[in-house]
């Protein structure tokens, strides 16, 4: 089991309910195998619910109730999973091109009992004739203009993209305005999530698709 500062234990509950013993089998599955198979580097271990899990399940406060959600590049379920944990009222499809990717995200989905997940291998470029969602996600994916190409087309011209990005989501969104514009995005913000909650809140950029 990775240990939780004080803090992070507050945080998680209040994230997870019910779902925290089920969150904190998916840590033990990134601490342990995820780091055996590379889908993230040893050194993370220590900063697992922080940096990565409470930091991206913090995005569900931002998703409505029983959504469609794609998300692409999934790698180690971050943060599709945890948004699965976080809000079973969703349905998550997570999209992740690499095989030994795909099949570590599977056995967490069968460990778990995840039933409100379906893992896709494919690329995200190709994604759109299978999957039609009111929301992608993604994290540490690409930059914005690229990843809007990628995710924008899932809305099938009408929903929500909500990327995760750090410190230079500002002059990300500069770069892509054109991008966005001319596939369909009409309005971009950046918001933080898990004020008050996290160490550092979450920086999301979010682009409304509509026609």
């Amino acid at each position: 089991m990775v240990e939780m500062t004080v803090a992070e234990s507050k945080a998680a509950q209040a994230v997870f309910g019910e779902r925290m013993d089920l969150a904190e089998r998916y840590v033990a599955h990134l601490a342990t195998s995820g780091i055996e198979r590379g889908l993230l580097g040893p050194r993370e271990v220590p900063r697992l619910w922080n940096r990565h899990v409470l930091n991206c399940a913090v995005v569900a406060n931002l998703i409505g109730p029983d959504a469609a959600v794609a998300d692409v590049g999934s790698g180690a379920g971050l943060p599709g999973l945890t948004l699965a944990l976080a809000r079973p009222d969703l349905h998550l499809t997570l999209i992740e091109p690499l095989e030994r990717r795909v099949v570590w995200l599977n056995e967490v989905v069968d460990d778990l009992g995840l039933d409100n997940v379906t893992v896709v291998r494919t690329r995200a470029e190709l994604a759109a004739d299978e999957v039609t969602a009111d929301v992608v996600t993604s994290r540490a994916v690409s930059a914005l203009d690229k990843l809007a190409r990628l995710s924008i087309p899932l809305l099938h011209g009408s929903g929500e993209m909500l990327a995760i990005k750090g410190r230079s989501a500002a002059e990300e969104v500069e770069k892509a305005k054109k991008v966005i514009r001319k596939l369909g995005g009409r309005e971009t913000e950046i918001l933080t999530v898990g004020d008050g909650l996290l160490e550092e809140p979450t920086t999301v950029v979010r682009i409304l698709v509509a026609p």
